[in-house]
């Protein structure tokens, strides 16, 4: 058997296997919420508050907290998490994603789930 029909059926394998994911699905993309009112992807922690360098540290070690502060100032109120959900701490809402609409509105739906997670609503 040569390399190439050995790699053939492997190769095909894992077009399949791939082809059985969801689009929007990325590794390593899931949110969880490690203690109530706080959302953690595996770059950074929120609560109600916004990104919290503390929850950070606590949740995902003093490593991912420094890498994320590295990057100099920014907003820690509104943030789009791993998976495409944004929140907005001024809004009090969690999104399915953070895009606009052709009204200037934010366009994503409101996520039930998230909201009601980070912000108890």
């Amino acid at each position: 058997m040569s390399l190439k029909t050995a790699f053939l059926p492997f190769s095909l394998a894992m077009l399949l296997a791939g082809s059985a994911l969801p689009v929007h699905a990325a590794q390593g993309a899931a949110v969880r919420s490690p203690a109530p009112g706080v959302l953690c992807d595996r770059y950074a922690c929120a609560n109600d508050q916004g990104i919290s360098r503390a929850l950070t540290r606590k949740y995902l070690g003093r490593k991912a907290a420094t890498r994320l502060y590295s990057q100099g100032d920014f907003d820690t109120t509104e943030f789009t998490f791993a998976n495409g959900v944004f929140c907005d701490v001024k809004e009090r809402l969690c999104r399915v994603d953070r895009y606009y609409g052709a009204n200037g509105q934010r366009s994503g739906a409101v996520s039930r789930k998230y909201t009601k997670l980070l912000f108890g609503k």
